[in-house]
């Protein structure tokens, strides 16, 4: 059966997969992080160093260019294959990460609709989000009613597919909001808010400290996607060095932007009824209760 470990950036997700993989023989990982994917984002993704990666196999990190646009529907498959090489080779696939989505797709065998980039380009164009939700309120007033009018991502996505596929975006499955049986324990990992924000300062500053502008500076001599673009971390630190904002405001805004995208990510996974919960912060030792709560189940898959 497979085992998923999720929650907030800077909970020690990844840490602690590497744990439970060295505890439980035969135990292979495999990222749910949107950004991992892409090669030479490193230091501002938090890889696992390579010398992890050679101790315990890893899968899905450093599989496009950051120059592509890197979607749902192609990391699902990816996943896919990934699980289905662990499965043959007679290991365990420990799932670690923080894309809620991303999650989702695999777990819950979601299959997202295609994509239309012309058509997404097209609507790009308009600048007011307002004018954008307006016309998903008339083309699909249930997909409407299931986001803010605020968030331009989601309103460009949906109508996006309702114009492209012919039929509207709400009629693509249950939803998010259905959370049905599957066949993996999933864990996340829950840290006081305040001893998570000063994890992410104190994650933030040892990334600049490691060489993270420089890493930012080249990766940015060649066009980024929409996606690897707006990482975060890459995001304020590529407007830095475009001359927009001075260096200490960059990382300023970078660590108030993940803390607040932290606090997404918690409640995101907080919906999900499925998921345990796992004290893990400076005083509690996630490994032990992760152990004592898969019991048997990741020892006789």
């Amino acid at each position: 059966m497979p085992v998923a470990i999720v929650g907030s950036t800077a909970t020690g997700k990844s840490a602690l997969a590497l744990a439970v993989a060295r505890a439980v023989g035969g135990t292979e990982i495999v990222s749910v992080d949107s950004m991992q994917v892409y090669r030479g984002m490193d230091i501002g993704t938090a890889k696992p160093t390579a010398a992890d990666r050679a101790e315990v196999p890893h899968h899905l990190i450093d599989i496009a260019e950051p120059t592509e646009d890197f979607t749902v529907v192609r990391f699902r498959q990816a996943a896919d294959d990934a699980l289905r090489g662990i499965r043959e080779r007679g290991n365990r696939a420990l799932l670690a990460g923080g894309t809620g989505l991303y999650l989702r797709a695999v777990v819950d065998r979601l299959e997202p609709p295609g994509e239309w980039p012309s058509i997404r380009a097209e609507l790009e164009r308009e600048p007011e989000p307002a004018v954008l939700y307006a016309r998903l309120e008339a083309m699909d007033p249930v997909a409407a009613a299931r986001m803010t009018p605020t968030n331009r991502r989601r309103i460009i996505r949906a109508l996006e597919v309702s114009i492209g596929s012919g039929r509207p975006f709400s009629s693509f499955g249950p939803g998010l909001t259905s959370y049905g049986a599957t066949g993996v324990v999933q864990i996340a990992l829950r840290v006081p808010r305040p001893v998570l924000t000063a994890r992410i300062r104190a994650r933030f500053e040892a990334q600049m400290a490691a060489g993270f502008l420089e890493e930012v500076a080249s990766l940015a001599r060649q066009p980024l996607s929409r996606t690897a673009g707006q990482a975060l971390g890459y995001r304020e630190l590529l407007a830095h060095l475009r001359g927009d904002i001075a260096l200490d405001e960059a990382v300023e805004l970078a660590i108030t932007r993940t803390r607040q995208f932290a606090v997404r990510q918690e409640r995101w996974f907080r919906r999900d009824p499925r998921i345990a919960w796992i004290d893990a912060d400076d005083d509690a030792n996630p490994l032990e209760a992760v152990l004592a709560r898969l019991g048997d189940s990741i020892r006789c898959t």
